[in-house]
């Protein structure tokens, strides 16, 4: 059995280069603020002199920067925003964009930072109570951390039971020693900043699994790590994206604790966003997180949660967080996975073949029929349709599959360039080959209805589709492979 020590630490001594950066907005602010500002930080940070330095903060998974100031000949700034900073974990970078050292941005934000590049791991900061315990803590849990880690190896290099034993035991011990003071603080600083960031850093623990009629209850430990996962976590706090751990705990939660069923899913989002909503500025970003995410899912069906998000938030007035680009994607996209969800019917396809007969996606029989949306110029079309091609005499003819093929260009030439490549590759059993022609096209527009790259959701080429009997939607975008497995599965079932 492997045993996982894991030590988060708040106060980390790093370097980072910032790859390109452009002077934050408030530069000005921080140049010219008055007495009036509502912050006033002065940094003396030696050796640099006549130089701009820089405040940066985490934010989600990423880091950002805040506001510059330019040091003196003394190597003295004072940072004096029109606005104070969001709280949170910030640090302070060098003239190159490397961090030097953390410290907690606290709500009064009237304080002073002294530091030398040559004893960057002590930093002295006056004025500011948030950052004395802060430091308090980082102490101890530098010791401790320290302290865990030497067990850990030695953990790792001993050889007898009775050794292993001990250390575990040890690892155990002293990794609750560290619970127990984190929690100490908490409880006695409980409006801190850093009883916050201790809060959102918790992972629970299950106790002792309760015994029902003599049997331990295996899903005990589950439910309660799920019940309790965000206890003393407030969605609508903003200082939570200025944290290192906030984003990837959600990240975790969602990956170990959450259904991958697009209801169960979204259940959870909806119920997040729903609390974070009076948050200024983790609300858009949750909002702008959970849509990428699922805009373009990775597993096959999830799609549904960006449409779940689109009904509840988007069309009730949350694209005022979007400019006009984005806000003309998310609506055209919405409005296209809307009419090709998984077990909806398929959208009506009567398209014209190469004969000229319009061939009518509805009144095609087979158990199965596979649409595929190609261009005859598209390099990766060309090498997948021929797979599927010998997919189909192989095994998807005996099964009873229909292929429905439409070629998506609206160039004339590749007509002739169709004929060829079908020739050339011996594609013509089976097949059958649409497109839409300019007329019906016309006809289209004119009467203001959806074509069916809308309605297919078809963004780039090829495009594949998997339907039933009766013409719902059963796949989409999987790879050939995984076509055939849900064939296989579905003739299973029955």
């Amino acid at each position: 059995m492997k045993y996982i020590v894991s030590i988060i630490l708040l106060f980390t001594i790093f370097t980072l280069s910032f790859a390109q950066v452009n002077k934050p907005k408030s530069v000005a602010a921080s140049k010219n603020g008055g007495e009036t500002s509502p912050t006033s930080i002065s940094l003396t940070l030696k050796p640099y002199t006549k130089t701009w330095v820089y405040i940066g903060s985490y934010y989600g998974k990423g880091k950002t920067l805040v506001d510059s100031v330019f040091l003196d000949d003394e190597s003295k700034g004072v940072f004096k925003p029109a606005k104070k900073y969001t709280q949170g974990i910030y640090f302070v970078v060098s003239p190159k964009f490397a961090i030097l050292f953390e410290f907690l941005m606290d709500e009064k934000q009237h304080f002073s930072i002294s530091a030398d590049t040559a004893k960057r791991e002590d930093p002295i900061i006056k004025g500011s109570f948030e950052n004395d315990i802060f430091k308090t803590y980082s102490e101890y849990s530098i010791k401790q951390g320290k302290l865990l880690s030497d067990l850990s190896d030695k953990f790792k290099q001993s050889t007898s039971k009775a050794d292993s034993s001990k250390l575990r035991n040890e690892i155990i011990k002293e990794n609750k020693a560290l619970q127990q003071y984190r929690d100490s603080l908490t409880k006695k600083y409980p409006s801190s900043l850093l009883s916050t960031l201790l809060n959102a850093m918790k992972q629970p623990e299950y106790p002792a699994i309760p015994v029902v009629n003599g049997k331990a209850d295996s899903l005990y430990p589950y439910h309660y790590v799920k019940d309790h996962f965000w206890d003393d976590v407030e969605f609508n706090d903003d200082r939570l994206l200025r944290t290192p751990f906030f984003e990837p705990k959600l990240d975790n939660y969602f990956k170990t604790l959450v259904s991958a069923d697009p209801d169960s899913i979204y259940k959870e989002i909806k119920y997040i966003m729903l609390y974070a909503r009076t948050g200024k500025e983790i609300y858009p970003y949750l909002l702008t997180k959970f849509t990428n995410k699922y805009i373009n899912p990775e597993i096959m069906g999830q799609d549904k949660v960006f449409v779940k998000m689109f009904e509840d938030f988007y069309s009730k007035g949350d694209t005022t967080y979007l400019n006009a680009a984005s806000r003309k994607t998310i609506v055209e996209r919405a409005y296209s996975l809307m009419a090709n969800q998984l077990g909806n019917p398929a959208p009506p396809l009567d398209l014209t073949d190469t004969l000229g007969n319009t061939v009518s996606l509805y009144k095609l029989g087979g158990k199965f029929t596979f649409v595929v949306f190609w261009d005859p110029t598209c390099g990766h079309c060309k090498a997948e349709l021929p797979r599927i091609d010998s997919m189909y005499k192989a095994r998807w003819k005996g099964l009873g599959v229909t292929l429905y093929s439409v070629n998506v260009s609206s160039d004339k030439n590749t007509t002739q360039e169709l004929k060829k490549f079908i020739r050339e590759k011996n594609l013509d059993a089976g097949w059958i080959y649409t497109a839409q022609t300019k007329e019906a096209r016309d006809d289209e527009q004119k009467a203001g209805l959806p074509n069916y790259r809308q309605l297919y959701d078809v963004y780039k080429t090829p495009t594949m589709y998997l339907l039933d009997e009766s013409k719902r939607i059963i796949a989409k975008q999987l790879s050939l492979e995984q076509f055939n497995d849900i064939i296989s599965a579905k003739l299973k079932s029955k």
